[in-house]
């Protein structure tokens, strides 16, 4: 039952992949008949991840009281009627409305169902719980870049939605495989949540929150202006474009499949340190005048090099700050995580009219290094406290 409980989370977690890299491999096309400029992308961004800061932040409570189970269901459901409704939209306030269900239901499906795993299960089935978030977030520029061939972006959003009901429906026929769990996560049953403001004031947390905010802020970043940089300043085709950036959500994928077989044997600070450098390799490798599709060898490098931080981080997260502080504290983080995406990745498209799409790799390599600053920093607060606590 345990293993069977493990396909339906990770369907669950392609599920959550599969919207977040659509609106990046779409927008070459689809700001045009939307009638907004390049840069409006970044508005959509800041809506969905508006919505989705929300949703973490409420999620710990919305879970003790309804099981996150009936979480997930619920918010893979919303996010489907969603996307649907972005398969025929014509204008762009309309997309921008439709983005706050589709931000709501990532938030609290990605804080539900990671500190599940990470109460529930050994750190290299967290790994491989984001490498199936990798499966969806690949196959989304793939299914894109199938119907941008027939200038039909719309198409892609209807399919994705289809997909993603019918994984609502697989989480609602699992319902009882939750219940053999008696964490309080499993059931929604326990002790009351804990104020954010007593949860920031442990040592460490405030510092990892900001370490989540500085990775997906890079991150996003890194998947939505891909396209855009190939094709405005590289010259690609946008269906070339959109199938380059799949590389960088295929190195992601195929790279938390690798990391979860490391995590056999390297600590998760090992995995997060290694993931760093490869990202920060990918970064300086983005402007070299490298020949036709090797220049998605980049973007490949970057996916490989994010692929263990973010599940590594979230894995340590109950290590750090202790189980009874772990759903608490991962709705927060995650909820930083997406106001990082909110704020950071739309900035970029901001100031593109001053520094413009060349400049894209060194916006990268701040929010990296950044991110480096912020892991160091907590795990030393953390690991100071606890030998405080000894």
């Amino acid at each position: 039952m345990t293993a069977l409980l493990l396909v339906v989370i990770y369907a669950a977690f392609v599920g959550l992949g599969l919207p977040d890299s659509l609106l990046g491999a779409a927008w070459p096309v689809a700001h045009a008949d939307l009638g907004v400029a390049v840069s409006a992308a970044g508005l959509v961004n800041i809506v969905a991840a508006a919505g989705t800061v929300g949703s973490s932040l409420l999620s710990e409570r919305l879970i003790r009281r309804f099981g996150t189970a009936t979480v997930t269901a619920a918010s893979i459901f919303t996010t489907s009627i969603a996307l649907m409704g972005m398969g025929f939209v014509r204008r762009f306030p309309v997309m921008l409305l439709l983005a706050i269900p589709l931000g709501f239901g990532g938030g609290t499906v990605d804080s539900a169902l990671n500190n599940f795993v990470a109460l529930n299960y050994k750190a290299n089935h967290m790994n491989w719980l984001h490498c199936f978030w990798g499966v969806g977030a690949t196959a989304g520029p793939m299914v894109m870049a199938l119907y941008l061939a027939r200038s039909n972006w719309h198409g892609a959003y209807r399919a994705v939605s289809l997909t993603l009901l019918c994984i609502a429906a697989l989480v609602t026929a699992s319902f009882p495989l939750w219940k053999r769990f008696p964490s309080v996560s499993a059931h929604g049953r326990g002790a009351k949540p804990i104020p954010k403001s007593v949860l920031l004031r442990i040592p460490g947390v405030f510092a990892a929150c900001f370490a989540f905010f500085f990775y997906c802020g890079g991150e996003f970043a890194a998947g939505l202006w891909a396209s855009s940089y190939f094709v405005e300043v590289r010259g690609v085709a946008p269906d070339t474009a959109a199938g380059w950036a799949s590389m960088y959500y295929f190195g992601i994928m195929a790279g938390r499949l690798l990391s979860g077989f490391a995590a056999l044997r390297l600590s998760d600070k090992t995995l997060v340190r290694i993931g760093l450098a490869l990202i920060l390799a990918g970064v300086a490798a983005l402007p070299l005048p490298f020949p036709g599709a090797l220049q998605a060898g980049a973007l490949l490098l970057i996916g490989l090099g994010c692929a263990p931080v973010f599940p590594s981080l979230v894995d340590e997260t109950p290590k750090l700050f202790g189980a009874k502080n772990s759903q608490g504290v991962m709705g927060l983080q995650l909820a930083f995580a997406y106001a990082g995406g909110t704020l950071l990745c739309p900035l970029f498209g901001w100031l593109t009219p001053l520094i413009g799409l060349r400049a894209w790799p060194l916006y990268l390599a701040a929010m990296f290094v950044l991110l480096t600053a912020a892991i160091e920093y907590a795990r030393k607060k953390a690991a100071k406290a606890a030998a405080q606590a000894k």
